[in-house]
């Protein structure tokens, strides 16, 4: 089964695609790539449900892709949240990385570790 959950409006491309909860997209694969290289396991936890950190899963239910960005980017120094706006790898697939969070929030994507659909 292949679930694309989010469709933009302006008739975009889906944000993830998912088959079988565990395999995805080559975009949404460089998402899982990014979190881990960042090591943001650290503080969300290895299945982003959430340490010192909040967690993810339930964040990217309320949280809009703007907030997520300038979250990610600026960081929440009062909360503990780093800055990740001198990590290129981070900046430069910040859509990625949210596809990955979103779909791991959505359900669609069924387990934090995933593999590329070939």
């Amino acid at each position: 089964m292949l679930l694309n959950p989010l469709q933009a409006a302006d008739g975009e491309a889906a944000l993830y695609k998912v088959e079988g909860g565990t395999k995805v997209d080559s975009q949404t694969m460089k998402g899982f790539r990014t979190w881990r290289a960042a090591a943001c396991d650290r503080c969300h936890g290895a299945n982003q449900e959430g340490m010192v950190g909040p967690s993810l899963i339930a964040s990217l239910k309320v949280l809009s892709k703007d907030d997520f960005v300038k979250t990610v980017r600026d960081g929440r120094l009062e909360k503990g949240m780093l800055s990740f706006n001198t990590n290129p790898m981070v900046m430069e697939n910040m859509n990625q990385l949210y596809a990955y969070l979103k779909g791991r929030s959505d359900g669609a994507i069924t387990q934090a570790r995933v593999e590329e659909i070939k």
